[in-house]
């Protein structure tokens, strides 16, 4: 149903582009002014593309949420931060460092490796 529903989106999403990009841009869209004439005029070209616009975006609106709630739905209703956060794998805790000796230094002019067992 979800694939459904997502080509279907694809498509009115493709139709309303080229309904829009058909349009003429002289302002006055989605039945803004104008006044009474024929379906077969350059008008009443306009008007049934502002319809067809006006049709378009409400079914793309309403596929987007039937789309949303469909996917939260699946999701178990947990956001994608809450069930990455369930899935990831405890974070080892860091070893100790051991603690570190310094080691005498030598006196001035003495042999570095003098104590060294070889």
């Amino acid at each position: 149903m979800f694939i459904f529903l997502l080509v279907l989106q694809a498509i009115v999403a493709a139709a309303l582009v080229g309904v829009i990009l058909i349009q003429r841009s002289e302002g006055g869209g989605l039945g803004i002014g104008g006044g009474p004439s024929g379906m077969m005029s350059a008008r009443g070209a306009a008007d049934f593309l502002t319809r067809a616009t006006r049709w378009l975006a409400i079914v793309f609106i309403l596929l987007s949420i039937i789309l949303a709630a469909i996917a939260a739905k699946s999701a178990g209703g947990s956001t994608t931060v809450e069930s990455t956060l369930d899935r990831a794998a405890p974070v080892p805790e860091a070893p100790a460092a051991p603690a570190q000796t310094t080691p005498s230094a030598p006196a001035t002019g003495e042999d570095p490796l003098a104590g060294v067992a070889g």
